[in-house]
């Protein structure tokens, strides 16, 4: 059974797995992502070849940017901005001489979804990662929809205020990202008091009503958003990704919200699915998997 390099490139770290292609996770760990120079960056990735070489048949990359994934090209790196307009794959083929393939982690999240999760069964769909700020993917006749310029689904960007159409305040990345939640919450409990997500969701499972009030909020939002994309595209699921997406009750309050909005509209339309992202921590690993796989058929 063929073996693969998978690795996830993140602003702090690049986590990494050793996958069999029925996706068995032999191991798994990570080490720092270097911020300084792409020479670091390489090298970091041909230290982890070095020790996988005589086990595995490609390497699979996830790493954030604008990324044409069938040319290996990198237009933007979001932090790491040493990755910027750099044919990454021939770059890092220098150092690891093996069948190498990028894609932009939120798309990689997707393809995890459609190859072997909870959108296997769908051609039209969306996937909405709910982190810092908020990762996006369309999905077109079950394959990721990149766009003609590679940054299809950059929901991060959304507006949700024409009143002040400039600056991040009211992108959504900014109202339901991890911070828009604690801000909800904070805001009914009337406290300045630090929360994180895990305590946010104990407190609501364990009855507070300002607490689910809180999370009510901010899931319309995230609903309202779900709307306006299932609106222009038509999607059959949507899959909501991130840490938090492991709690059962924002699944919940996503589609009861999502729900009422279609209910209010006086004529009927298809109400999509929200269903939580199957892989959740190891997402972009799987969808790096499943793309390199597609790729080296």
């Amino acid at each position: 059974m063929k073996k693969y390099l998978t690795l996830d490139v993140g602003g702090s770290a690049i986590k990494y797995a050793l996958i069999q292609s029925d996706l068995n996770i032999i191991e798994k760990s990570s080490v720092p992502t270097p911020l300084d120079t792409l020479d670091n960056f390489v090298e970091a990735i041909g230290k982890l070849y070095d020790q996988y070489a005589s086990q595995i048949d490609g390497i699979a990359i996830s790493m954030p940017g604008i990324i044409d994934p069938d040319q290996g090209f990198s237009y933007t790196g979001g932090a790491l901005r040493y990755i910027e307009k750099l044919e990454t794959v021939k770059t890092l083929q220098k150092r690891c001489p093996i069948p190498i393939t990028i894609g932009n982690d939120a798309k990689c999240a997707a393809n995890a979804e459609i190859g072997f999760g909870n959108l296997q069964d769908i051609e039209d769909g969306a996937v909405v990662i709910l982190g810092t700020g908020i990762g996006g993917c369309l999905i077109k006749n079950h394959q990721v929809h990149t766009g003609k310029h590679f940054s299809a689904g950059e929901f991060s960007f959304v507006k949700t205020n024409y009143h002040t159409s400039i600056g991040w305040d009211d992108a959504w990345s900014t109202r339901t990202g991890i911070k828009g939640l604690l801000e909800r919450v904070q805001e009914e409990l009337e406290t300045d008091q630090k929360l994180t997500g895990i305590e946010i969701f104990e407190m609501a499972n364990q009855g507070n009503e300002k607490v689910i009030a809180g999370i009510n909020q901010f899931a319309l939002e995230i609903a309202t958003q779900i709307f306006n994309v299932h609106i222009i595209f038509d999607c059959e699921k949507v899959a909501i990704g991130g840490g938090i997406s492991a709690q059962p009750l924002l699944i919940e309050l996503i589609q009861k919200n999502l729900d009422l909005i279609f209910d209010h509209l006086g004529f009927e339309v298809h109400h999509p699915e929200i269903v939580p992202c199957l892989f959740r921590n190891d997402a972009n690993l799987i969808g790096a998997l499943y793309q390199h796989m597609k790729t080296y058929k």
